[in-house]
């Protein structure tokens, strides 16, 4: 599925019957110029099809209902704004059956304009509307503080947070996900349920190596589609001493890794990255599930479909890069740091400088060497950054997650691979908290602080647990 960076907001001016009916207009038209100036777009019904353009009654809660019917799949969100005090019932009958998240704001009041005239109540308003919706059962979201101006600049940036809000809500309620060879018989942790997921719309598809083999076999080195993958990775990497059997073997598996993703429509992948593309195609995958993370399809190793899921929750809150990383070493005694590393896949977007492709000195222990072409050499660029992973148990979805950052600090200049030294608040207990309750040695990361975006989408609206 594409989520679009730019979202829709429906929105509801709703007002009460009893309060100064003037200021209605003025929201329709306050609102509307805050939602575009947040990048974002507004869905209004016509200001004449109720009383002054707002919400007042159960008839015009009705008519509102019928609005977004109408409108079904052209809004991904909600806002309810309180110019005065509000209609919670009216607000109830308009957004029971939405779908969607649903953001409340309310106007504050101003001294020296505290008469019957001007005073809101909107304060007061907001918490009725919340009570409502709680007895519904109605999900919304609320941000601080209680009370706000549309054109306040941290009204903005609430909007922007509702948007990723609702991006996390839609992608993550049907999601496409392939898992191109087995689980590695080893790697036990990266198991994960199925059946599980598909109750609560993920799908996971299934395409085997042998097949993938074959086809990479069969591409044609004057095939368009071989050509431009040819040139975009020149481009990509510092390719290095690559052997050029091995970088067109790279630009082959690419290509058929695109149109497995086209067929299958996918959304995010975990790959079987070794030991079978070492052994027969002479090549390490790394710099390809690099290249996805980069264009923003969510790639994981080693068949790691929870933390391929984790990238593309990290993804669609952020918008950025997401990449999957060992919970490698330690950073010397330092207990809220450590080292975060995988041997290739971290996008450009995330690193210091264009990547130096090499063969894996892991792997060549095992297949000797220039069998395993396609890992890379490079350290992540210091940034703020989200931390996530995942894990099925008793049928559930469950994450953990956090914020740091990565410091930039120095790694040996040998130590193989993609890595960054990362600063978690009290680490140890994160590890800790991580092993007890059953996640694995993977975790996803995102360079951008979106952890209040994800925690409000999954527990208010996706009903995914999160381990605290």
């Amino acid at each position: 599925m594409i989520i679009s960076d730019k979202q829709t907001f429906a929105v509801l001016i709703s007002a009460g019957i009893f309060f100064p009916p003037e200021f209605v207009p003025a929201a329709r038209k306050e609102i509307l110029e805050a939602i575009e100036a947040s990048g974002n777009n507004a869905l209004l019904m016509p200001e004449d099809a109720t009383g002054y353009g707002g919400i007042r009654t159960l008839e015009e809660g009705r008519r509102y209902a019928e609005f977004l019917k109408e409108h079904r799949d052209e809004y991904d969100g909600v806002i309810v704004s309180l110019p005065n005090f509000g209609d919670e019932n009216s607000a109830i009958l308009a957004l029971r059956n939405c779908g969607v998240p649903i953001l409340i704001q309310a106007y504050p009041d101003s001294i020296g304009k505290m008469d019957v005239k001007h005073r809101r109540d909107a304060f007061c308003g907001k918490l009725s509307i919340m009570n409502q919706f709680t007895q519904a059962k109605l999900p919304f979201t609320a941000f601080a503080p209680h009370t706000i101006f549309p054109e306040d600049p941290e009204f903005i940036k609430q909007l922007q947070k509702f948007a990723g809000i609702c991006r996390v809500v839609k992608g993550m309620k049907s999601v496409r996900a392939g898992a191109i060879g087995a689980r590695t018989t080893p790697w036990k942790t990266v198991r994960v349920d199925e059946i599980a997921l598909e109750s609560m719309g993920i799908t996971v598809e299934t395409i085997d190596l042998s097949d993938v083999f074959e086809k990479i076999r069969t591409v044609s080195e004057t095939e368009p589609d071989y050509l431009k993958k040819l040139e975009d990775y020149r481009n990509y990497a510092d390719w290095g001493e690559i052997p050029s059997e091995s970088f067109r073997t790279i630009v082959k598996t690419a290509v058929i890794f695109d149109r497995i993703i086209d067929y299958y429509q996918l959304d995010c992948l975990g790959i079987r990255c070794w030991n079978e593309f070492e052994a027969y195609l002479k090549i390490c995958p790394c710099v390809i599930l690099g290249e996805l993370n980069n264009r923003g399809i969510p790639a994981a190793c080693e068949v790691d479909i929870a933390n391929a899921l984790s990238m593309y929750a990290l993804q669609l809150a952020s918008m950025q890069p997401t990449v999957t990383l060992d919970w490698n070493n330690n950073y010397n005694s330092e207990e809220n740091k450590c080292i975060l590393f995988h041997c290739g896949p971290v996008p450009r977007a995330m690193l210091t400088q264009k990547q130096k492709i090499v063969d894996n000195p892991l792997q060549a222990m095992v297949h000797g060497p220039d069998c395993s072409w396609g890992s890379s050499m490079a350290r992540i660029a210091p940034s703020p950054m989200t931390y996530m992973s995942a894990c099925t148990e008793n049928g559930r979805l469950r994450f953990y997650m956090g914020e740091g950052k990565f410091t930039g600090e120095v790694i040996d200049e040998d130590y193989f691979g993609n890595a960054g030294v990362a600063e978690i608040p009290n680490l140890q207990n994160v590890l800790l908290k991580a092993g007890s309750n059953g996640f694995k040695h993977h975790v996803s990361v995102t360079c951008d602080t979106v952890e209040e975006i994800l925690r409000e989408a999954f527990t208010k609206y996706l009903d995914f647990d999160i381990i605290t």
